[in-house]
């Protein structure tokens, strides 16, 4: 499956940059190959243009925040955030703005201290409900945002997938004596899943000190969600009922590369484990991941006849059986529209 070349995926929300980036005036981002511009306007929410003016298509990424409105570099003209032209310094005071020039603009919005764009007017999924973030007393602390050279599909099967644990994660929690995987009960959603296991782990003293487990063992209690396309959350209890609570996004920049969103959210305090040696420990996890799904090809198959599986792979086949039924549909839907227009 290549991302760009499947029009519906725009049809969902992705967190594409952290709001702070913003404060230092318009950034670029370019989400399933559709170049960005994002600011903040005068209110101080986040909106999001396409990335070429509409004058002489230079990149409004390169300008600079005027009253609220994006100035493109080139000849000054400023766009709003709902893409109209508001200001041509070239035409007489008085004169109106002629009404083509404007820019195409998307759906966009912050949450969870991130910026969240969506590329088509009607959201097959809101954005991800997380009560876990809203609750008194816990902390979000952001993890890791950088570019991943593999597919969002590869990446959200990897986070399911617990026959990797004993392997690619020998050197940081996993069994290697143990590599028969946990077994797991899956809850398929209309559309996602939700997938629950008991997984017992190496505790490592780094990580002794992070979870309060003094135990060279330890069991994870999980449950994941799968948020299509590729959104996933592992909330993660341990016995003493300490919660970590991974999200991580892989935003299709292009077919072969994604932006890796991830942050994680606790319910003990800084005192009790700080945020460094926490995001350590977990990056240690994530490189471990990089190095192995970098290696896999970004063309994931849909067709299940086209690589071999086992019955720990039962949460990639769901998630690959989902997305081709969704692709499928949105083609044959968007095939009866041509249809009907053509009578």
């Amino acid at each position: 499956m290549l991302a760009t070349q499947e029009p519906v995926l725009r049809r969902f929300w992705y967190p594409v940059i952290p709001i702070e980036h913003l404060l230092n005036g318009p950034q670029s981002f370019t989400l399933l190959g559709q170049p960005l511009v994002l600011w903040l306007n005068a209110d101080g929410e986040p909106v999001a243009l396409a990335d070429r003016c509409c004058h002489r298509s230079a990149k409004l990424s390169l300008g600079i925040v005027q009253n609220g409105c994006v100035r493109c570099p080139y000849h000054g003209w400023e766009f709003d955030g709902a893409g109209t032209c508001t200001r041509v310094p070239q035409l007489d005071p008085g004169t109106a703005i002629p009404k083509t020039y404007r820019v195409p603009s998307y759906h966009c919005q912050e949450r969870y201290g991130y910026v969240w764009v969506c590329l088509e007017d009607e959201p097959l999924l809101p954005l991800p409900e997380i009560p876990e973030a809203t609750i008194e007393g816990h902390r979000l602390i952001p993890q890791f945002y950088e570019v991943w050279n593999c597919s969002g599909l590869r990446l959200m099967e990897n986070s399911f997938d617990n026959a990797h644990l004993s392997f690619v994660h020998a050197a940081s929690f996993g069994m290697e004596e143990q590599p028969k995987p946990a077994r797991s009960e899956l809850v398929p959603q209309e559309l996602g899943l939700k997938v629950y296991s008991t997984i017992p782990v190496v505790n490592p003293p780094a990580q002794q000190q992070n979870l309060n487990i003094p135990d060279s063992l330890t069991v994870r209690h999980i449950e994941s969600t799968w948020y299509p396309p590729f959104i996933r959350t592992l909330k993660i209890t341990y016995p003493n009922g300490l919660l970590h609570m991974i999200f991580t996004a892989a935003t299709p920049i292009s077919d072969s590369a994604s932006q890796i969103v991830q942050f994680c959210i606790r319910n003990d305090s800084e005192a009790e484990a700080s945020a460094e040696s926490i995001v350590a420990f977990d990056r240690q996890v994530v490189e471990e991941d990089k190095i192995v799904l970098e290696s896999t090809d970004y063309d994931t198959p849909l067709d299940l006849s086209v690589e071999q599986h086992m019955s720990s792979d039962q949460p990639g086949i769901l998630m690959r059986r989902q997305l081709a039924a969704l692709i499928k549909s949105h083609a044959q839907v968007q095939e009866n529209g041509r249809s009907l227009n053509r009578v």
